[in-house]
């Protein structure tokens, strides 16, 4: 069985690129490799985006926005941009997804409860996604 690569990008790597990593680490575990990076990292993550994953019990505070680089774009089978307007390089073979939700930044814990919230169903469905799609054949 193969282990896919998911990259989640966003301008800042604060906000929905690191919630999005964080679920599908958290709901995949092993069975998918996961990364997440920005064109513009921002200094720290969004601690309103840290405090709306707290209450799902996951802790996003020790992560670190990363700068997108060519070579993450590379070993990643599936390219997943949140809607931000950010690019990627395109190599031919992998698998590009935008994901259009709002920006957390700026935002009260309310709003940012519900992108949460659109951001762990759409990882639900990928990780059903990957996980029949890398099962052996019978």
């Amino acid at each position: 069985m193969t282990r896919p690569t998911v990259l989640f990008v966003c301008v800042h790597n604060a906000g929905r690129s690191q919630m999005a990593a964080a679920y599908l680490h958290h709901l995949a575990g092993d069975r998918v490799q996961v990364l997440s990076a920005g064109s513009q990292p921002a200094e720290e993550i969004n601690p309103v985006a840290a405090q709306a994953m707290a209450e799902d019990g996951i802790d996003i505070t020790g992560e670190t926005p990363t700068r997108l680089a060519d070579d993450t774009v590379r070993q990643a089978d599936v390219v997943i941009t949140m809607g931000c307007g950010d690019t990627c390089p395109f190599y031919p073979g992998k698998r590009y997804e935008d994901w259009v939700l709002d920006d957390p930044a700026g935002q009260d814990l309310s709003v940012v409860r519900g992108i949460r919230d659109q951001i762990k169903a759409r990882v639900q469905a990928l990780v059903e996604q990957l996980t029949t799609d890398t099962a052996p054949a019978p």
